[in-house]
């Protein structure tokens, strides 16, 4: 049978995906065990990136590859609303295309549009889902704002409301001036900035003496209600309980001791602004000052700022520290390097603002969730991310969960205009529970959007009805997802899966690495260096996508991806299809016979160990998330040892006839059905193409659902193995010789061999193997080591060695090699002189000190052995 001469993934792609789909493939199966995975829900905002790519891949080789171990497998899919994301890239949309801002339209009239945005992109991200041949259960889709969820989430908020969970109060919140929006803390990403320190005098009540405050924000003093000192430190013990007054606005300010401060900051003496920065916050509470809020909610000064209302936060800023110049209140400025807290979603610095808000208690929720971990019922792979979630589990604060926007889910809260009462419930209410007005307003706030995303792996399941997919599928078996939202997501779907399932929302949690370009770098927009991952599907196509994506993801490190990669793994499939055409090619009068030992070679003992061996160590792999290690065990496997080394091996007999020829014909089959059910969840598309061009009697009409390979010891022969090891060690050091004295590797040439210990007759029982696989004209058997001979093979037994006279002029090889040992030299010296340079081992990429130390142990290894070919032609 001939396939074709060419792989052409596009067409294989649209035509199986089609049939998988057909055919129900994707929707669970009785079966003789479960396991179920939600997926992560990508936002609403736009295109699928690499890293979601290489999420969704992760993911599908664990379902194929539990659904083939016979397992009733589902993969449940759907979409986040993402709540600040979209409503920001909206309204930027809007103000494009429109010149139009938010506060232009009602409500009702916004959320229809951006309604509109999210059925648009939702369609954009399934197919794009689809072109990663991901294998998931469409019928069984959801959406963090569709109708059942958002009954879920109600019936969370009232129980949380009703338990004292869920409270409101006025806090110090992170707040967005640009998106008009609280923060969560997990919300606020800090960076490092150039900025300044300056030192105010603030004069000592009845003195003319001062006290220096060293401060990054002068703006904030408006709003100060206290100075402080650390109570350990000395230089300031005299000052606690006297007043200071505030330049500019001339409050007292008592001066109080608070072990928060560092005595190292500027001079030890820190301004207190309650109503501006979380840590001072913390300290009002303590010492019971008052909170005075200068700064709105648009980063301007408000009324309480005097002469500087209306002003801007850094217009203000410029304008007080001119004023205090003037004054000849300010001691000093310096240059200073601090962490900045900016908003998540653009970039915008955000404003501790002291605002009325949702919160939850996390304390109580906290606990179940982080004895599971403890007790290592949910595993973090790889394993040291356990530490982080459980150091930040033990220091939770409480989460702000109300957000000041139209897009997401408004909190159930309807306040009576009548008596003030507050009516949460699950239904919309019509009129007052307690006086039973009707005129009722309801918060004007929506609900962060993780606190829709927390309940992700049990609404999605039908919570809170008592479904059949609850009941079966709860708890999931595996959450995939990256580091950066082991808090966001993780942490919160451990503490409502406990609360409100009363067990843990998932066993195991796989937590990938970020994909940086081939320096390192983070991909991103103003460097140009992001990779589309539907881009390089339509060039590579999505097998060699998916298999480089598995490839390259080593637990624990970030994944430095260059596009040349891809292309690698693009000659891996052309690789596949060369060989499964010219098996297919030789199997014209193929008949299935039970094959028997005695009626096996050595080369075929050799690959059914090496398959078997195979299955066994790619199971174990996948069974514990080391998606990389497959992969290169399944590439090392197909490539090297089936097609480079027993398909070449087999040659001569597919060329020949009666029984070897069958046997051989079996042989090759099997490996190739069970290689391509291993290759499957990595490269579905091929895999399901060739294993249906197969002769072979099949347990399932499609490979997808067909079974794993099983490893099987009576096909495992150990001592041929070894034997077949050192034919190979033989061969390729035949061709070492070759290469070196570029002698083409086709070229015939002969073989002598000299018996050490006469306990290894190897290659005589196997001399024709030896002369096809190694291109020989000749092996003979000697006394002595032949004059102007290169060896090509040495073991405890035996000497091998390749007579040269005869195919090469030696004194025009003695100058080659000589050369060749000259540059080798000068390259040794240079890797050296890095690795022995503090500052490259220290500072450069590790990756780049690793490749060096490999370079020059490659150049030794390669230095010794001309070393020795030079001498043994000389």
């Amino acid at each position: 049978m001939d396939i074709g001469k060419r792989y052409m993934p596009h067409e294989l792609e649209n035509r199986w995906y089609k049939i998988w789909e057909e055919s129900h493939s994707f929707e669970p199966r009785q079966g003789n065990d479960k396991f179920s995975i939600v997926i992560p829900p990508p936002n609403i905002t736009g295109k699928i990136h690499i890293g979601h790519a290489l999420n969704i891949v992760l993911q599908d080789i664990s379902v194929r590859y539990n659904r083939m171990k016979g397992k009733e497998t589902v993969w449940i899919p759907g979409e986040d609303h993402a709540g600040i994301a979209t409503q920001h890239v909206v309204e930027k949309y809007l103000l494009k295309e429109e010149g139009k801002r938010r506060e232009d339209y009602t409500r009702e009239e916004f959320l229809k549009i951006t309604w509109d945005w999210a059925n648009k992109y939702r369609n954009h991200i399934r197919e794009q889902i689809k072109a990663l041949a991901a294998s998931v259960d469409w019928s069984r889709e959801r959406f963090t704002l569709d109708e059942g969820l958002n009954q879920a989430v109600r019936k969370v908020f009232v129980s949380l409301y009703n338990e004292g969970l869920i409270y409101k109060g006025k806090y110090i919140v992170n707040w967005c001036p640009s998106c008009g929006t609280v923060l969560a803390d997990d919300e606020v990403e800090h960076s490092e900035e150039k900025g300044k320190l300056w030192y105010i005098k603030y004069r000592l009540e009845n003195t003319q003496n001062y006290v220096t405050v060293a401060t990054t924000r002068p703006e904030t003093m408006l709003g100060d209600t206290a100075l402080a000192v650390n109570p350990s430190d000395e230089r300031y013990k005299n000052l606690v309980g006297k007043i200071a007054i505030l330049p500019i606005v001339g409050r007292k300010l008592k001066i109080i001791a608070d072990p928060y401060v560092d005595p190292n900051f500027g001079t030890g003496v820190v301004k207190v602004t309650p109503a501006h920065d979380p840590n001072d916050y913390q300290i009002g509470l303590r010492h019971n000052l008052e909170r005075i809020q200068i700064i709105d909610e648009n980063a301007k000064i408000n009324e309480n700022g005097g002469k500087y209302a209306g002003l801007d936060r850094y217009i203000a800023r410029k304008r007080i520290v001119e004023d205090l110049k003037k004054e000849g209140l300010l001691e000093k400025e310096e240059d200073y390097t601090h962490s900045v807290g900016h908003c998540y979603r653009c970039g915008t610095v955000i404003e501790p603002l002291l605002l009325d808000q949702w919160f939850v208690k996390m304390k109580p929720l906290a606990e179940k969730a982080i004895q599971v971990v403890e007790n290592d019922e949910i595993k973090f792979y790889p394993e040291r991310w356990k530490k982080v979630y459980l150091n930040w589990m033990y220091e939770i604060r409480d989460w702000c969960i109300s957000r000041q926007l139209w897009w997401g889910h408004r909190i159930p809260v309807w306040y009576c205009q009548n008596c003030g009462h507050v009516n949460v419930s699950v239904e919309d209410v019509k009129k007052c529970e307690k006086c039973g007005s009707t005129d009722l307003k309801q918060d004007e706030d929506v609900l962060d959007t993780w606190f829709s995303s927390a309940l992700w792996p049990f609404s999605t399941l039908g919570w809170p009805e008592k479904t059949e997919d609850l009941k079966k599928f709860y708890p999931t078996d595996l959450l995939v997802t990256g580091f950066d939202i082991i808090f966001f997501w993780v942490a919160r779907m451990i503490m409502m899966g406990e609360k409100f399932m009363g067990e843990k929302p998932f066993h195991d949690v796989y937590l990938h690495q970020l994909i940086r370009d081939k320096y390192g770098r983070k991909m991103s927009k103003s460097l140009g260096n992001g990779i589309d991952p539907l881009e390089v599907i339509n060039e590579y196509g999505t097998d060699p996508v998916r298999f480089t994506l598995a490839i390259l993801a080593a637990q624990g490190r970030d994944i430095k991806l260059d596009v040349g990669s891809f292309d690698a793994y693009r000659k891996f499939a052309n690789k596949i299809w060369n060989a499964a055409r010219f098996v297919l090619l030789n199997m014209e009068d193929y008949e299935k016979i039970v094959l028997k030992e005695e009626d096996l070679k050595i080369e075929d003992k050799w690959i059914l160990t090496r398959l078997n061996s195979t299955i066994l160590e790619i199971s174990k792999d996948l069974e514990v998330y080391n998606y990389d290690q497959a992969a290169r065990k399944l590439y090392d496997f197909f490539w090297n040892e089936l097609c480079d080394w027993y398909i070449e091996a087999s040659k001569n007999r597919l060329n020949s006839s009666g029984k070897d020829k069958l046997v051989v014909q079996n042989v090759i089959l099997q490996v190739f059905d069970s290689s391509l059910r291993l290759l499957h969840p990595f490269m579905p598309y091929i895999s399901e193409e060739l294993w249906q061009k197969l002769p072979i009697e099949k347990d399932s009409e499609l490979l997808i659902s067909a079974k794993w390979p099983e490893s099987n010891e009576n096909n495992i022969y150990p001592e041929s193995e070894k034997v077949f090891l050192k034919i190979m060690e033989l061969v390729k050091g035949v061709r070492n010789v070759k290469a070196e004295m570029d002698i083409p590797q086709t070229q015939k040439v002969d073989l002598k061999y000299k018996i050490v210990a006469k306990n290894d007759d190897f290659i005589e029982k196997n001399i024709s193997l030896i002369e096809h696989l190694a291109f020989l004209k000749d092996i003979t058997q000697t006394e002595v080591k032949p004059a102007k001979s290169a060896t090509a093979y040495v073991d405890e037994s035996v000497e091998v060695y390749i007579p040269l006279g005869d195919y090469i002029d030696i004194d025009t090889e003695k100058q080659r090699l000589t050369k060749k040992l000259e540059k080798l030299a000068k390259d040794i010296e240079l890797y050296n002189k890095k690795l022995s340079n503090k500052n490259f081992v220290e500072k450069a990429d590790p990756d780049v000190v690793e490749k060096t130390k490999e370079d020059l142990i490659e150049s030794e290894k390669k230095y010794q052995k001309l070393q020795t070919l030079l001498k043994e032609i000389s």
